[in-house]
């Protein structure tokens, strides 16, 4: 990014997001792989997903490897203003509306519903900010 283009805060906002993002998941599958640590009290914070985690042999640590790699690179592309960056990050925004929609109709979880209008809004900004600012 040049110093004549300034990145928009609320882009800014996201590549922290999808940060905290690289690091939650990055933390969870090195919990997954190194069990019985003093970091297994952050389990706490949502027990049904690490009961289903336990249970599904390695898979869920690949999954949480590549959530970590996919939220690094959205991080980075954002930050850097590429377009490839905004895709990322509203590809996995939208993968992850499809996945609170099947928890809440094929888990009957209700909670994942208010993630919906908060994903969505956030692609809805992607794409505008995509498209009003021209980004390379």
């Amino acid at each position: 990014m040049s110093q004549q283009q300034r990145r928009p805060a609320g882009i800014a906002i996201l590549s922290f997001f999808f940060v905290f993002g690289t690091f939650a998941s990055g933390l969870a599958a090195v919990m997954l792989v190194m069990p019985g640590t003093p970091l297994d009290v952050l389990w706490k914070l949502n027990p049904s997903a690490h009961g289903r985690f336990v249970t599904s042999g390695h898979w869920p640590v690949l999954l949480m490897s590549a959530v970590c790699l996919a939220c690094g690179s959205a991080a980075l592309g954002l930050w850097q203003g590429r377009r490839w960056g905004y895709w990322t990050a509203a590809g996995i925004l939208t993968i992850n509306v499809l996945g609170d929609t099947m928890n809440a109709f094929l888990l009957r979880d209700w909670r994942t519903l208010i993630g919906l209008p908060i994903s969505g809004l956030m692609i809805g900004y992607l794409l505008w900010e995509r498209r009003t600012k021209g980004r390379s």
